[in-house]
Parts: C-alpha cells; structure tokens; sequence
C-alpha cells in the first residue's frame, strides 16, 4: 500500500466554507426579533376561531365524560379511589378527544382537498427557483449503500425538473465505526461517479460527534450555511421528489417570513407485518391527523426532525440550542432537537408552517415492536427532557403546546397503566368491604352503594366511538378519493384492513403501554437512552431474545388476569382485549415481526398503500438504485479497503482533518492505536489487536495512514 501523496490530489470533498453566525439562545431572555412581527403575515385570518372549535369541542367532550363517569360511580359517597379515578378519566378523556376534534377538523379539511397554502400547488408549472437549497442528510453507522441509493432517486428527480443547479447535496456523517466510515467513503465515491456530481454532492464527517444530530447540522450551518438561502433536512431512509422539493423551494421564495414548512412524510417499503400495519395506518390515518393539525396550527406548526425545509438564515438566529441545567437523562444537550427548534423560530418572529396536502414525501418504519421499543426510549427522553425547556420565554402558547403533547404521548401510558390498577381497586373494593346501609344516623331510606353498570357501558360505548372515529374519518375519506382507494385494494379490502389494523393494534397497545411506562419510570430513576443505530432492514428478531425481552409482559398479564378473576368474572372479560395482548405478548411480537407473515397478508390484498400498488417515480428510481451493482467489492474491513482501492485511499486522505496542533486536547485511542501500529508485524496482527475506537482514530490522521501502508499483510 502505497502512503498518498496529499500535495497531487485535487480532490475535494467540500465546496468552499461559507461561515454563518449561529448563536447559542438565551431561554430566558427575549429573543431578537430583527425587527419581525410577533405575529406572521401567513397565519389564517380565521385562526382563532379554528382553536376555539378544537379545542373549545375536545373541552366540552370531556367535561361531559368526567360527568357521566361521576355517575357510574357511588353518587351517594366519595371515595379516594373514585376520586382518583375520575381525575385519572379526565386526563386521559382530554387526550383523546382532543385527537377526535382535530380529525374532525382533518376530515373536512381532507376531503376539500386543503392542506397546502403558501401558493404551493399540486400540479401545473413549476416555480423558476432563484435560491440556493442544500439537501443534508446526516447519517449515523447506517449501510451506506442504501442511504446513497436513496440520494441518488432524489438528486436523479432533481435532474428531471431541470432545477438541479439550485440544489446541493451534503451528506454528514456522524459515524463511528470505521468500517462504515470507509464504506460510506467508498459508496459517496461511487455516487459522484453515477451522477456526475462532483461539483453538487458532498461529503463530511465529524470526527467529534457532539450534541448527536443536532450538533452535526449546527455545525453544517455554522460553515456552510452563508451560502444557501434554505435547506431541507432528511434522514437516512428519506426520498423526496424533486418536483416536491422543487414547489417548497419556490413556497420560501414567495413567502419570506416562513421560516420552516414540514411536509407529511408516507411510511413507504414496510416488509414485515408490524412495518406493513403501521405503513397502512400512517397512510390511511395519518392525513386525516396532519390535515387537522394543520388546520388549527396554522403558522404556529411543529417540526418533525425530517423531509423538512428551512430557512437558513432563521435557523441560524433563532434555534441555536443551549444545553439545559442538570445531569443526563434531562441535563445535557437537547434531544428531541426538532421540537424546540420550531418553537424558537417561532419565537423569533417566523412561521412554521405543515402543508400535508402536498405529496412526494417518503420515509420508512423500523420493522418490529422491539426496534420501535428501542428508538421510543430515545424519544421518551428527550420530550420529557422538554419540562425544562417549557419555561423559555416568549414561547409562543401553541409551540409550549406541542411539548406538552408531546411529554403527554408518553406520560399517559404510566397512566393509562395506574388508570386499569385503579379500576381492579375499586371493585376489589366493592368486592369485600362490607356495606354501611345506614351509618350512624337513622334513616327512612338505607344507602345503596353501587357502580351503575348501565352508566358504566355508557361511558365505555361513547369512550370507544370517540377513540375509533379518526379510524372511521379516516376511511371514509378514503372513499372520496378514488385514487388512493384502489391503491389500498378497493373499498372492501381498504374496510377489511382497517379492521386487521385494528384488532392487532389493539393486542399490541397494551404491551407499548408497558414499554413506555417502563420507558419512563427508567428516565425517571437516572438512566441515560444513550445513541443507538435505528435498524431498517427487515431481519427477524430470534424467538429466545423475544422470549427474554417479553416473559415479563407474559406474567404481567397471567397475573392481572387472575387477580381480576378473584375479584370478578365479570370484570375478568370486561379485561380481556388487555390482558389477551399481554398474555400472548410472545407470540404477537414474533408474529408481527415476520417477512413471511408481512409478505402473506400482501398476497391477500390486506394493508395495501397506494405507493406499493402503483409506487411514484422516485420510489421506483430508490429500488433501481438499491439494486444496482456499485462495482467491485470491497473488503469489510476498513485497513484492507483503502489497501484494495488506491482511489479511495487517496480521497480518505483528502477528507482527514487538519493535523493537530499544540495544546489541542490529547486524543488517548489515536496514540494507543499508531503504538500498536508501530509494533504490528503485519497488518493481520494489527486487525485482531486495534478496537473500533483505536482504528477510527488511526484512519483518522495522516500518520497513521503513513504506518500502515508500510505494513505487510
């Protein structure tokens, strides 16, 4: 292996830097307003009455409920139990009839064909762009040759619009292992070569991943961000069309007070059945819920982390993110970024807008119930991490909201959980406490002490129509576009997928409800989620790790229901959806986590999208790439990659960082790492003997390269 010579290469991964000023936010200081207007121009006239009919009706509903369910219980006594119960109903009422207004609202806004604004259209002629867009894609240890398979669809459909020359692509990785590292090297080469753009797509990786995603496009912005007018930030899976990128690009242009505009992304590629029920749902259900948000938000919206635009320069002023005070789970750096990045935009004086009427916009869902278990730990961390950021001042009363929302998301398990315990308590309590039918003072009429069983199946009935009725918007939407109908198989396939969707979902929801609750009480008790890779293929979980992970949930459930026999059969089969879920965790998980079952109901017509059915050219262009051939292999290894490609060594050296000067902190792995270098004599010795860390470092500087080509193999 010969050492590169970096003085004769011309290669250069990065356009020239454009530094941008991103100052850290001050949470309790006003923010500077630049002379913008609390309240921006593209906010609807009608706002408020939108909010008023959302969440004036959610109010209402539950002020009914919390009545009605006052009268199941003893109206002649208050107990503890009932009290907390009551107080527990009205919580977890007001969440979801809040999500029934709001689809009530989606479900007119859906089927009139809304949810775009800002001038975008769905059709017709494109803008004539006059900004600069950068499309960056941050990636953490993901396989690099489906993350460039992704970006070529999307840079090929940029091509397509003619527009290419408006955008550049930047791909930032965050990657720790060094063998991905030089695969994403390698596969970034390959898709300069395949594109032909060597002066659009760029490449860097930090060798200092601090503050996660984050930090990684803060630091993009305070280099780069000069010399774009917008960005659009993606994840690993996402693809988005060039004409939508195209219409949002031309939105910013004409709307210089928006600062974000967040599209509805569509759960695309799901092979396994849980992947294949939440890609229905997200696409059956998810506009009724986006085009409702969107709808009563307004210009106060939310962002979700992805396959949204920005404004640079207002990200840039406004949502430079302080850490907050405190150690790790809820000190530290802020997790759930996106949250808290709109709402400081917002509280500078710039709209955040959603438009889910505008399509183009894809994604994917992690395959199993373990794999969502894992990133909602990650998630449940960082909204409750928002407690501390509530306080900020000058948050706009929607923006608070939407943390409240979503600490609420998680809270109302652990809830949900005390809620049923309650229950099992009172009729405990019914069971075996004696009767007092007259006290200590004589009466003509005894006291009869009840749970009003009529009331109760009440309650229950209008609990359930208003949990169910976004499903049943959300399908009879469906109906009205004829389109998206026979691309879910047809009326009655669409109605039988509902139905498949809501009898598993159902099993499944008691078992997240633990996850989460157990989520939580971690948090809550000190420990940190820590930064994982999000797995996205489709590779079975094996039965024994399923079997560790949910013996628990199985005894849980064994016990609950026993408990509930002692104390009541019928409380016992008033308990069944719940404990049949937790009793037969196991075998649901293993079920739901299966290609083969997933690829079954496929066959059958069951939980289809329209973007399997009749997938958009983007998508088709995403599984061309996929399947490509890139050239040669290449070793596994990273030392024996850069060995077998001279190109790729000369490039990885290109892209190292500046040598380290005097007083720069001591990096320990990089000086083990050229130790062990310098005493290996061959370089399969030094592969059995360098950790990850000791190799990344190694990769990482020009005399470790320099050592390791004198190495024999």
């Amino acid at each position: 292996m010969t050492p590169p010579d970096l003085h004769a290469v011309p290669f250069q991964a990065l356009p020239p830097e454009a530094p941008l000023a991103m100052p850290v936010q001050d949470l309790h200081a006003a923010p500077d307003m630049e002379g913008r207007s609390r309240t921006p121009s593209t906010s609807p006239a009608s706002i408020g009455v939108r909010r008023f009919l959302v969440l004036g009706s959610a109010l209402a509903l539950t002020v009914f409920g919390a009545w009605r369910t006052h009268k199941v219980l003893d109206a002649n006594g208050t107990t503890i139990l009932g009290v907390v119960m009551l107080v527990l109903f009205v919580a977890l009422f007001l969440w979801i009839a809040l999500a029934f207004t709001s689809s009530l609202a989606g479900f007119v806004s859906l089927i009139t064909r809304g949810g775009l604004g800002l001038g975008i259209t769905r059709s017709g002629p494109l803008p004539v762009l006059r900004s600069r867009t950068a499309l960056l894609l941050p990636t953490y240890n993901e396989p690099p040759h489906r993350v460039m398979a992704g970006l070529k669809a999307i840079y090929t459909s940029l091509c397509e619009t003619g527009q290419v020359e408006a955008f550049d692509v930047f791909i930032l990785s965050d990657t720790t292992n060094p063998d991905v590292w030089v695969e994403e090297e390698a596969a970034f080469l390959a898709l300069r070569a395949q594109t032909g753009g060597e002066n659009r797509i760029f490449y860097r990786r930090r060798h200092n991943n601090v503050e996660r995603k984050a930090g990684n496009v803060g630091e993009w912005v305070r280099r780069f961000g000069g010399a774009y007018d917008t960005m659009v930030t993606l994840d690993a899976d996402s693809v988005m069309s060039g004409e939508t990128l195209v219409r949002m690009a031309g939105a910013m242009e004409r709307n210089p007070g928006v600062g974000l505009i967040q599209t509805l992304p569509v759960i695309v590629g799901g092979t396994t059945l849980f992947a294949r029920l939440q890609q229905f749902a997200g696409r059956v259900y998810g506009p009724v819920i986006a085009h409702g948000i969107a709808w009563w938000h307004g210009s106060e919206g939310n962002y979700w982390g992805h396959n949204a635009i920005i404004r640079t320069q207002a990200f840039a002023g406004q949502a430079g993110l302080p850490h907050v005070p405190g150690r790790k789970p809820f000190g530290g750096h802020i997790l759930s970024h996106d949250f808290v990045e709109a709402a400081l935009m917002r509280r500078g004086g710039w709209a955040i807008h959603m438009v889910p009427g505008l399509d183009g916009s894809y994604e994917e869902s992690p395959p199993s119930l373990t794999d969502v278990a894992i990133r909602d730990r990650r998630w449940c961390q960082g909204n409750l991490q928002h407690v501390k950021v509530l306080p900020t001042k000058k948050l706009h009363w929607i923006s608070r909201m939407h943390m409240v929302v979503g600490i609420g998301a998680y809270v109302t398990s652990p809830l949900w959980l005390v809620f049923l315990l309650t229950g099992i308590l009172i009729s405990l309590q019914a069971h075996f406490e004696r009767p007092e039918y007259f006290g200590d003072t004589k009466l003509l009429y005894p006291h009869w002490p009840h749970v009003d069983p009529v009331q109760a199946k009440y309650v229950f009935i209008g609990t359930m129509a208003i949990l169910l009725a976004p499903k049943l918007l959300a399908y009879i939407a469906l109906l009205f576009d004829r389109a998206t109908c026979r691309g879910c198989g047809g009326a009655i396939r669409a109605a039988a997928s509902v139905l498949v969707e809501t009898l598993i979902g159902g099993l499944i929801a008691p078992i997240a409800m633990l996850i989460q609750t157990s989520g939580v009480l971690s948090i809550l008790s000190g420990h940190d989620s820590g930064w994982n890779t999000q797995k996205r293929d489709d590779g079975g979980v094996p039965f024994m790790v399923v079997v560790r992970q949910y013996a628990k949930f199985t005894i849980f459930g064994l016990l609950l229901g026993i408990g509930a026999w002692v104390v009541s059969p019928s409380l016992f089969f008033w308990m069944t959806p719940v404990l049949l879920g937790l009793v037969f965790s196991i075998p649901l998980v293993v079920m739901t986590s299966s290609r083969d079952v997933g690829q079954n109901f496929k066959k059958a017509g069951l939980l289809l999208v329209p973007e399997e059915t009749h997938p958009p050219d983007v998508l088709v262009k995403t599984e061309q790439a996929v399947a490509e051939d890139h050239g040669p292999a290449l070793p596994d290894n990273a030392l024996r990659a850069l060995r077998a490609d001279a190109g790729l060594l000369q490039a990885h050296a290109a892209m190292l960082p500046p040598p380290r000067k005097a007083g720069d902190p001591i990096n320990p792995d990089q000086l083990v790492g050229l130790l062990k270098v310098a005493e290996a004599p061959s370089l399969a010795v030094l592969e059995a003997h360098l950790t990850l860390k000791e190799k990344a470092a190694v990769l990482g500087c020009a005399e470790g390269l320099a050592a390791i080509s004198r190495l024999p193999a």
